[in-house]
């Protein structure tokens, strides 16, 4: 599932475009993605001006001169890409297609269909019920202290606390696992006993991130830039998808375990337990 970074780099993308432009016609090639689309989608959005593009979470928020903003979710396989009208053919998995008015189109495809596109009041959006109840965004600055004092209250895992969305946004499996190797903590301590490591954790966290921001993301199956180009945060992976292979830092070979469900990568020596 694309991360904070992968949406993020989508969104750097659409905003180099978007803004300024309107929305010539919306065309809707299914009823639904994983939830139904919004109701009159395409009227709601012809001739609508984009006046703003940004992101909370893994959320990216289209802002249109109506005071409606269109909110996307990529789900597991979503990509908005761009296409020239005269060389646009529609692929299977293309569900939605976003015409402007300087011709060009922007189309929706998601094979596996987890996506969703949600149309709210743009001054509202604070308290719609997607958004209300998310946590701080990483970036550009995450408190350490607040980080510190929702940790204390955690007995659980270190690495699932952080990838609660109501903790703090966007920290994903991936960069989680990366955050902890690159502040050799073990992902299984216990969250209120890394308190005192709390800016460590606020610092590994953003370096990582802004890391994988510069490279574009990381593309492992279907993520690709609103430009068609895939992301290549991958190629620096320190334990992420490295089981069994030497640790860059000492050669203890990658371990892996799972989490809530999830696949935690980590070096038993470089994170060793507290």
């Amino acid at each position: 599932m694309p991360e904070l970074p992968e949406v993020e780099t989508v969104v750097r993308g659409l905003q180099t475009e978007l803004p300024g432009r309107r929305f010539a016609s919306v065309s809707l090639f299914r009823p639904d993605l994983r939830f139904s689309l919004p109701e009159m989608m395409e009227e709601r959005l012809q001739d609508q001006e984009i006046t703003g593009i940004r992101r909370r979470a893994k959320y990216i928020l289209i802002d249109l001169a109506s005071g409606e903003t269109l909110m996307i979710h990529l789900g597991m396989s979503g990509q908005l890409m761009f296409a020239e009208a005269d060389n646009y053919q529609q692929a299977k998995h293309d569900h939605v297609l976003f015409a402007l008015d300087d011709g060009r189109l922007l189309r929706y495809h998601d094979p596996r269909r987890f996506g969703m596109m949600v149309l709210a009041e743009t001054a509202e959006l604070s308290a719609h019920p997607l958004l209300a109840h998310l946590g701080p965004e990483p970036l550009p600055k995450l408190d350490a202290t607040y980080l510190a004092k929702k940790l204390s209250a955690r007995k659980g895992p270190i690495k699932p606390a952080l990838m609660d969305q109501t903790l703090v946004v966007g920290v994903g499996n991936i960069y989680a696992c990366e955050a902890l190797f690159l502040a050799r903590i073990h992902p299984e301590a216990p969250a209120f006993q890394t308190v005192d490591k709390a800016n460590v954790v606020v610092k590994a966290i953003q370096q990582v991130l802004l890391a994988a921001i510069d490279s574009g993301g990381s593309t492992l199956r279907d993520y690709v830039r609103s430009s068609g180009d895939i992301g290549y945060f991958q190629h620096q992976f320190q334990v992420y998808g490295r089981s069994n292979a030497p640790c860059y830092v000492c050669t203890t070979p990658i371990a892996q375990l799972k989490q809530a469900g999830r696949s935690t990568f980590y070096c038993p020596n470089c994170q060793a337990p507290l």
